[in-house]
């Protein structure tokens, strides 16, 4: 992890966020910012650090280099219309590609050339060196934030920022850096040169902060634990029992530990005077496919919709067209989350429920209770099956798991007693927990005129539970540091 968590809970967060009030102008705090932010990387990233700087750096000059040469837009003199600068277009989509380039040659390179390497080992027996380079944590997400930045640019959604300072702390900022949420300039651009925090907002933030760490030490943790020891047994210990108690922890602790760091950079922004959208809403609620993925991480579906499926032609060239847009998208999502094939199977996986659903629209079409139950248990099957993949260390894992999930009704004592030895009285305890919380149930709570005051006292206890799990505990691996 990059900080620890006491440290940065105790120590890094009081600290930066008190320099942040005390300190006069905004020059100054977003100084600090940009200095702790680094400091923040550095301190779990001593060398790539300089990575994430030279990448910032290569996307500003790009960026730079397409504003000045892109048409000067019209503008009103006096009454009279300005004749517009012609620009070199072409000469800033020949540097756009190279920025796109350069930017997917770091992903290559630092989390793709060791997987590369061994395919093309496998498939033509030759015996290339496997480069071992570690994988510099949180560079999907920094490398596609900033070139989400610069297509912007060339796009003339926002400006090129001539100070590099504030596009360093936007791709920087400690809350999102290594986890997401995707975050585009243009959203933040206007908080960057001026922004104020009120009380009221800073407290949102606090409790919204505190929700992110429980969902995240309190909920995935205890389904984190018994996840991982359920895969590490041995295929021969598992049953349906394991496999389905297996499956159901992962599904939940995948969903808590995401959407809890999620959260938790929302409240942090808020504390700051920033405002990051959502990026979950309920995806375990879905009926369709379709809406699981509008649901689901959704500023990393928007950000393949925006940059990718649309420049492909969206749904603008017919349905063939569209399911193959879709499916490049989703090949494409699968490839991000890392070098595995389990890692491409599940894009895939995802990419053939939404290409049914384009053909049998009856699957996603709306119905009586009856079938939005039998919907809800279909999305629920096809993301608890593909989640196992994404799991699973190997693609025979993942098929031996999903067998046992269906076929598995054996019951010797080995199997069951691995089973029932995750079922604690903590264990069932979360498990409710978890699934009321994947439940809009607190959107419906806040209806109630006596929750505001209420949750405040929630978090706080929620804040002293989280710390004293912290300072017991060694498990706190969050599963998106390694895209």
């Amino acid at each position: 992890m990059v900080f620890s968590s006491m440290i940065f809970l105790c120590v890094f967060l009081p600290v930066v966020f008190v320099l942040h009030q005390i300190l006069p102008g905004i020059r100054a705090k977003n100084a600090m910012l940009l200095i702790t932010s680094l400091l923040f990387y550095a301190y779990g990233e001593p060398v790539y650090v300089l990575l994430m700087m030279g990448s910032a750096f290569f996307n500003y000059l790009t960026a730079l280099m397409i504003g000045r040469r892109l048409p000067a837009a019209k503008q009103e003199d006096g009454g009279k219309e300005n004749t517009p600068t012609p620009g070199n277009p072409a000469a800033a989509k020949g540097i756009l590609a190279l920025c796109v380039a350069g930017n997917l040659l770091l992903l290559i390179i630092f989390k793709y050339a060791g997987f590369l390497v061994e395919s093309v080992n496998v498939l033509t027996g030759a015996a290339f060196p496997v480069p071992a380079i570690r994988l510099p944590i949180g560079i999907s997400f920094f490398t596609f934030q900033a070139m989400s930045y610069v297509v912007d640019v060339y796009r003339r959604v926002t400006k090129a920022q001539k100070n590099f300072g504030r596009v360093l702390l936007y791709i920087s900022f400690f809350p999102q850096l290594i986890a997401g949420p995707i975050v585009k300039y243009h959203d933040i651009a206007e908080e960057i040169e001026e922004r104020h925090a009120a009380p009221e907002e800073i407290a949102l933030g606090i409790r919204r902060f505190i929700a992110g760490l429980s969902k995240k030490v309190l909920i995935s943790n205890t389904m984190g634990l018994a996840a991982d020891t359920l895969f590490a047994a041995d295929m021969g210990s598992v049953n349906a029992a394991v496999a389905w108690i297996g499956a159901v922890s992962y599904m939940l602790q995948i969903y808590f530990d995401f959407s809890g760091y999620s959260d938790m950079a929302i409240g942090l922004g808020k504390m700051f005077g920033f405002h990051f959208k959502e990026n979950f809403q309920y995806p375990y609620i879905s009926s369709s496919i379709r809406e699981f993925w509008r649901r689901w991480h959704i500023s990393l579906s928007g950000w393949f919709q925006e940059y990718l499926y649309i420049p492909l032609g969206g749904n603008r060239k017919g349905k063939t067209r569209t399911v193959i847009n879709k499916f490049i998208v989703f090949l494409c999502t699968g490839i991000w989350h890392g070098a595995n094939v389990t890692f491409l199977f599940w894009g895939i996986f995802h990419g053939f429920f939404l290409m049914l659903e384009e053909f049998v629209p009856v699957i996603r079409s709306k119905g009586g209770p009856v079938k939005r139950v039998l919907q809800h248990i279909y999305v629920l099957l096809v993301v608890l099956i593909g989640f196992v993949f994404f799991r699973a260390d190997t693609m025979t894992q993942g098929a031996l798991w999903v067998r046992e999930m269906f076929t598995g009704f054996r019951f010797d004592s080995q199997a069951m007693a691995l089973a029932l030895g995750q079922l604690t009285p903590v264990y069932l305890i979360t498990l409710a927990a978890a699934l009321i919380a994947s439940c809009p149930v607190v959107e419906k709570l806040k209806k109630w005129t006596a929750f505001g005051p209420f949750s405040y006292g929630v978090s706080l206890a929620g804040l002293l539970l989280c710390i004293l799990s912290l300072a017991g505990g060694t498990y706190n691996p969050f599963i998106y540091f390694r895209f």
